[in-house]
């Protein structure tokens, strides 16, 4: 209950608000400081000002909790996670990382392919499907890996006393069952569940050289070069055996193998036989981006110019009923534009100057209703400040996970005072056109003369 301000009860209630906020305070504080780390006084002092925090207990105790688990994933998960130890690794997975996101996931899985593809006539994807992945992680299964990262004590403690004391009943006609305690699942909505289950998948690798795995939270990409296409089974099995130790399970139905190729190879190519449970397909979609077998996101543009459409009906209805512009204009930047650039910066370089005329013409005709301002950029601009943004931060960030895909300064740059440059960076050799597709690859030669 809220209480009108200057009365006694609004009084009352401000000092238990202050006592509750002291108290959650002080035990951030306590964490910091038993572990030998820096204390976060900014977070401290912002919390310590809401004097006259107008909610409910209950509300506080939740925001409380939240600003506690964010905390403890930003100061003790994600530095454990730069330096893992050998049986964990992390570098195959990019989401809920700092500098993760499925663009850069994309970017990594489209340059690992390409790169294959140079010596290799073929390369096998295999998306793979677990079910409720989130909802089986078992918690002692969990709490024993993240007990291999350095993480002081009581921070993992923390961890363990999040976890536990959870219970659930069934409640039908009026009778409820007895309780169960929770053992497993991830809870959904915490900052701590993400980051858990980025831990859960540390340990899952492939176990013959030359293959690789891509992993986006439970989204995980099996890559096998055309040189060991005899280990999928192995491959499949391996990971079979991991998700039954981690109580989940690998659905196969749902599941799918996939055989890029390079189009312009003249020569006949001849395939692996099909697996016995999991089907080939044509096109893959992959973090919400489809791809064909010859590494081509026509498709995915054909995809997204159709769901595009739909959502411009919906802005006509809304402007027949009475919408102003400037609310129909934003709601075309925060749907429209958010589908036609998601990812952008991967798949752009695999698409033929038709497919993007094909944007750039529906954008035109949103300029032409109104939907679109006439002075906002068409689309290859937009992909170009965006290209521009992740390169700048993969440069700057010793830590981004896009890090490793740079190459290294050339010995000109460190031996010479040469003119102003983009970049420092050593060129790659233009070897294939698939090759040259790649982010990293158009964004080395971009302006680089």
């Amino acid at each position: 209950m809220i209480h009108q301000r200057g009365s006694l009860d609004w009084a009352l209630q401000s000092s238990v608000n202050q006592l509750h906020i002291c108290s959650i305070s002080l035990s951030l504080l306590l964490l910091f400081r038993s572990s030998g780390s820096e204390p976060p006084y900014d977070l401290f002092q912002k919390i310590l000002h809401q004097r006259n925090l107008q909610i409910s207990g209950r509300s506080q105790s939740r925001l409380f909790l939240r600003i506690m688990e964010r905390t403890v994933v930003t100061q003790f998960i994600y530095p454990a996670l730069q330096a893992p130890p050998p049986t964990l690794s992390f570098v195959d997975q990019f989401a809920f990382r700092p500098t993760g996101s499925p663009t850069a996931a994309i970017i990594s899985f489209l340059n690992s392919v390409t790169k294959l593809l140079l010596t290799n006539p073929y390369v096998i994807v295999i998306s793979l499907d677990f079910s409720k992945a989130f909802d089986r992680v078992r918690h002692s299964t969990l709490m024993h890996k993240v007990a291999l990262l350095d993480i002081p004590d009581n921070a993992f403690n923390w961890m363990v006393d999040f976890l536990n004391g959870h219970s659930h009943c069934t409640v039908y006609s009026g009778t409820a069952s007895t309780f169960k305690d929770i053992t497993a699942s991830i809870i959904q909505g915490s900052s701590f569940g993400p980051a858990a289950y980025v831990i859960n998948t540390g340990d899952l690798q492939p176990v013959i050289p030359g293959n690789s795995l891509c992993k986006f939270a439970d989204d995980t990409y099996l890559i096998i070069p055309a040189s060991n296409w005899t280990s999928r089974q192995a491959e499949i099995n391996n990971i079979q055996t991991w998700a039954t130790a981690n109580n989940l399970s690998l659905n196969c139905t749902k599941s799918s193998e996939i055989i890029f190729v390079d189009p312009r190879r003249k020569r006949h190519i001849d395939v692996p036989p099909l697996l016995s449970d999991i089907a080939r397909v044509d096109s893959l979609k992959i973090l919400g981006v489809t791809f064909s077998r010859n590494l081509s996101a026509s498709e995915h543009i054909g995809n997204i110019l159709k769901s595009c459409s739909q959502s411009m009906y919906a802005l006509r209805l809304l402007r027949a009923h009475g919408m102003c512009e400037a609310a129909i204009q934003t709601i075309f930047r925060s749907v429209i534009i958010a589908k036609l650039t998601y990812a952008a910066s991967a798949w752009r370089g695999f698409t033929k100057a038709s497919d993007r005329q094909r944007i750039d013409a529906l954008l035109r005709r949103s300029k032409r209703s109104g939907f679109y301002a006439t002075h906002l950029p068409m689309f290859d601009e937009l992909c170009d400040i965006a290209d521009e943004q992740l390169f700048d931060k993969v440069q700057t960030n010793i830590f981004h996970i896009l890090r490793s895909l740079l190459p290294p300064e050339s010995p000109a740059s460190q031996n010479y005072s040469l003119r102003p440059r983009v970049h420092n960076l050593q060129l790659p050799d233009h070897v294939n056109h698939l090759a040259d597709s790649n982010f990293f690859v158009r964004m080395l030669f971009k302006n680089v003369y």
